[in-house]
């Protein structure tokens, strides 16, 4: 039995509580978790798991085995991250997790720079709109576009974003020009549906001196903020959007903006990594060369102090 791969599949059912999220997570079938989970069961003698056919949970000795096998693991993976950082082999792989507004925008042109000095070093890019977990996933870098994550990571800020409400010159000469954020109710719009709870977002809005959540009726809501943007250009609906995923658009005069004394800068985009005592000597200089960057997309001039996160 590979001890090693076996205990990583424990603790993947263990934190999604699930054999079938857990197999999406390792990239294996349920029944090959399945099977792993019986025979480490077998190999220890004991029941790890209480299984239902809603919920898996921990039983006493699985919520044991849990406790010390991931301790174990971690200083596995920092004894060998040690190692590549003492024999200073700074090439290698870099994985990175980020959501897909920030694929293209970001991540392509800034590996590409980085690429252009440091050759040697590669890059494994998971975009998922969910946070990932830096640890269960193997994750070295992690980006983010909203609010700071709140885990047990340090973030750094990369400037702030803004939500524009804009549409496409072709639907504003169709439809005309909402003049307040109560005339949205009388226009076509279009909605971005949370990757966390499924429900179409609210739109953010500065009313005066206050941030009001506003739910928007859309005629078309996407789980993809790139397709939103796409059927804004098209003259679909007014969108909410990031404006540094429509700069472009709007300086080109594609998009105009709507209603400019709504639109709200109170979140930003941000970097993190694990606390670790040491990080590799590729992933500490890729940190420092996104932070001294000079062609992010953001606006630097209002961004978030670096923090260390926490529960």
């Amino acid at each position: 039995m590979d001890t090693t791969r076996v205990l990583n599949i424990f603790l993947n059912v263990a934190r999604a509580q699930s054999f079938s999220q857990a197999a999406h997570d390792t990239g294996l079938t349920t029944p090959a978790v399945s099977r792993a989970i019986a025979q480490l069961e077998e190999r220890l003698g004991v029941r790890l798991l209480h299984r239902t056919t809603r919920r898996v949970s921990l039983t006493d000795e699985g919520a044991r085995l849990f406790e010390l096998a991931d301790s174990a693991l971690r200083l596995l993976d920092e004894a060998m991250d040690k190692t590549v950082y003492a024999t200073q082999q700074t090439g290698g792989m870099i994985r990175i997790a980020a959501p897909r507004s920030l694929g293209v925008k970001l991540l392509v042109p800034v590996i590409a720079a980085f690429q252009e000095k440091r050759p040697d070093i590669h890059f494994d890019v998971m975009l998922d709109d969910h946070f990932t977990d830096l640890v269960a996933n193997k994750i070295d870098v992690g980006f983010r576009a909203g609010a700071a994550p709140e885990r047990n990571v340090i973030s750094r800020s990369l400037g702030t974003m803004s939500l524009v409400v804009c549409a496409s010159t072709h639907y504003v000469t169709r439809h005309g020009l909402p003049r307040s954020a109560e005339d949205l109710s009388a226009h076509r719009c279009t909605g971005l549906r949370h990757p966390s709870t499924g429900r179409t977002a609210p739109w953010e809005l500065l009313v005066g001196n206050e941030f009001v959540f506003k739910d928007i009726a859309a005629v078309a809501t996407f789980n993809d903020v790139d397709a939103e943007v796409a059927a804004v250009r098209a003259g679909l609906g007014i969108g909410q959007l990031p404006d540094y995923l429509v700069a472009n658009d709007l300086s080109g005069g594609g998009l105009v903006t709507l209603l400019p004394q709504c639109a709200t800068s109170r979140l930003g985009v941000f970097m993190y990594y694990s606390e670790r005592e040491r990080i590799p000597a590729r992933v500490r200089q890729f940190i420092d060369f996104v932070m001294d960057w000079p062609d992010l997309p953001f606006d630097r001039r209002a961004a978030f102090p670096s923090s260390t996160s926490s529960l």
